[in-house]
């Protein structure tokens, strides 16, 4: 009996690790497929919420919906590409809730294959891609992550302590396997060539950010996600999910547990880490 005591207090200890209760977690892209998991995950480990998007409307119905389940959250609109509309959305999270402890960075510009998207992937060829194109990628998933996390680190700084996960993917990694990708009408389709090259910049950022607090207490990872299933085609979930050992794509809220505890003291003895959430698709 004795034993089975000591046996639930270790446990208790460890369960506590990832309670997150009275922080206050900042997700950019907070109304993306990932961000609305995300900002529900940290809210249901006892979070503050601040659900940030460019996109106004769905951050203010995703924050109103969490609400319904008991979490504190709020909407803020803003463009992770403009310094000052950074600067305000973590001066408003710091004047709402009086912290910034865990920043998520999943805003991103990420060409899609689902239904909704799919029609727009038909020009993606390197010889050809549009410079505009190039530039906005570069502007929201590295400039705009550098932004944030420079704005949240100077009140991690006050505060003496903080968390940073940058969102990367397994195209950070490796070379997207243009095979995998559809043919509309006879026309191939590329994953193109901008968002490959940021996301592995962003595994550097995280680095440099790691090595850069060393001796703080402001810890820097990076979660890596492997392709997430949204009502993909079946030729594309098929020939996906053959190239990940587990043998299909992720479902949407696979990530979170990843999240939760890269955003918890969970992980307290790592930074400049990157947590690979992909099924295998890079181990083979």
């Amino acid at each position: 009996m004795q034993q089975f005591e000591v046996f639930k207090e270790s446990l208790l200890k460890l369960i506590e690790k990832f309670s997150l209760e009275d922080q206050t977690a900042l997700v950019t892209g907070g109304a993306g497929l990932l961000g609305k998991q995300f900002t529900r995950t940290l809210g249901e480990a006892g979070a503050k919420v601040v659900v940030a998007d460019k996109d106004f409307a769905a951050a203010y119905a995703h924050a109103q919906k969490l609400r319904e389940f008991n979490i504190r959250a709020i909407a803020v609109k803003v463009d992770v590409t403009d310094p000052e509309s950074v600067s305000a959305l973590v001066d408003h999270t710091f004047s709402e809730y009086d912290s910034v402890d865990v920043l998520v960075n999943c805003a991103a510009l990420d060409p899609k294959f689902d239904p909704q998207h799919i029609a727009e992937q038909s020009g993606n060829r390197f010889e050809h891609y549009p410079i505009e194109a190039w530039q906005a990628s570069l502007d929201v998933n590295l400039t705009g992550v550098f932004l944030t996390c420079q704005a949240a680190a100077r009140k991690m700084v006050e505060q003496g302590s903080g968390v940073i996960i940058n969102i990367s993917s397994i195209y950070g990694l490796v070379g997207p396997d243009q095979r995998i990708y559809p043919r509309s009408g006879g026309q191939a389709q590329f994953k193109p060539v901008d968002y490959p090259v940021t996301k592995a910049g962003i595994l550097g950022l995280t680095r440099y950010l790691a090595a850069y607090y060393a001796g703080t207490q402001i810890r820097v990872n990076a979660l890596t996600p492997g392709g997430i299933y949204h009502q993909h085609d079946d030729a594309f979930t098929a020939n996906y999910s053959a190239k990940a050992i587990l043998g299909r794509m992720a479902a949407e809220d696979e990530m979170n547990g990843a999240l939760l505890f890269l955003a918890s003291d969970a992980s307290s003895y790592m930074t400049g880490a990157n947590l690979i959430v992909d099924g295998g698709y890079t181990a083979w």
